[in-house]
């Protein structure tokens, strides 16, 4: 995974290093700010509400994990100075990209905006914030490189004749200790994942917060330990191209995305051993339904003056709502670092938490 989407620096550009574009209809996959602007002025909202219970501090930075594009940043960025002048103006926005090319285009798209800032690497982001943060990542843990259990071993990778093949090894400490405390041994035939990739993510990032105040917002679809225990998102490695899912993981190396689930029980274990308190983990309808309920959802028909444009725009946030779309697949984790309890607890995103729904 870490070769064929991101390359390194003896190897061909990787699938997000590649100049071909990789979102929306000319791409292989839709993320919800693709679907229509109105999942970034909802966010936008919630931000500025995330401001307010920080005590509106003269200067807040949302920094962002795996941008894309910035079409994310550009509605959230258009939205405050829209609807929130006060909150637009005490905003800075970090864009965090490994990708060198995608970095470069966020440069030339963001180049005449003073408040935002591309950087390689989190440490570069946080090291320039004030110490008022909002942490966003919208399908950023699904796209890091995975451990593979399979009841025959460890999977490997090999190359035979020039293809590749799968080997198995004697499971290691790190993969067999992460398994037993959030999955279940892989029975015949079957595979877990062991994301310990994204464990360390969520460990830096946890790192990097203390000292700050602030939230922290993962948006992506995955699963809890309680649903892999009753026997589903077993093996979850999973590809797209051209907006089908791909048969093999090794098919077409650096020209499909490969993804897999979020275990979301580890990433809130490894968030609250660095001091970050989770406050929920909720269906993105749940989540955006909170947010919008107050307005009416009022962001996503503004512009429109037609009823042919209201009835699109109602289609598009259906979408992002509905369990057919992606309202019931993808979830939010939402952190606190250093924000009472109580206050947090109010925010409209989270309006619509149950007893269930906290971790």
């Amino acid at each position: 995974m870490e070769l064929c989407l991101y390359g390194a620096a003896d190897s061909p550009p990787g699938y997000y290093a590649r100049e071909q574009e990789q979102f929306g209809k000319a791409g292989d996959f839709y993320t919800s700010s693709d679907v229509h602007a109105v999942f970034g002025r909802l966010l936008c909202r919630q931000f500025e509400e995330m401001w307010r219970v920080l005590g509106e501090p003269g200067t807040i930075d949302i920094i962002e994990l795996g941008p894309g594009r910035g079409l994310f940043a550009a509605d959230v960025l258009d939205w405050a100075g829209k609807k929130y002048s006060d909150f637009a103006h005490a905003l800075r926005y970090r864009l965090v990209e490994t990708s060198a090319s995608s970095r470069k285009r966020l440069h030339d798209s963001f180049a005449s905006d003073q408040r935002v800032s591309v950087h390689e690497r989190m440490e570069e982001a946080f090291a320039s914030a004030s110490d008022h943060v909002i942490v966003f990542g919208n399908e950023f843990f699904d796209a890091l490189p995975c451990e593979i259990l399979d009841h025959r071993g460890e999977l490997r990778v090999d190359a035979n004749e020039g293809r590749f093949v799968e080997a198995f090894v004697q499971s290691t400490k790190p993969v067999t200790e992460f398994v037993e405390k959030f999955a279940v041994r892989p029975a015949e035939h079957e595979r877990v994942d062991a994301p310990l990739v994204a464990q360390e993510y969520m460990s830096r990032i946890g790192q990097l917060l203390k000292g700050k105040k602030g939230f922290a917002i993962f948006v992506d679809y995955g699963y809890m330990q309680e649903e892999i225990i009753a026997g589903r998102h077993l093996g979850t490695v999973t590809c797209f191209r051209q907006h089908t899912i791909a048969d093999s993981p090794y098919d077409a190396p650096g020209e499909q995305d490969i993804t897999v689930h979020v275990n979301f029980s580890a990433l809130a274990v490894a968030a609250r051993e660095q001091g970050l308190e989770p406050l929920a983990w909720i269906t993105q309808a749940q989540f955006l339904m909170g947010i919008g309920e107050q307005g009416q959802f009022s962001e996503a028909f503004e512009e429109c003056k037609l009823p042919q444009e209201r009835t699109k725009r109602a289609m598009q946030l259906k979408h992002l709502i509905t369990p057919e779309g992606m309202g019931e697949s993808f979830h939010a984790l939402v952190l606190a670092a250093n924000v009472d309890k109580e206050k947090a607890a109010c925010l409209s995103g989270l309006g619509f938490v149950r007893p269930s729904n906290k971790i």
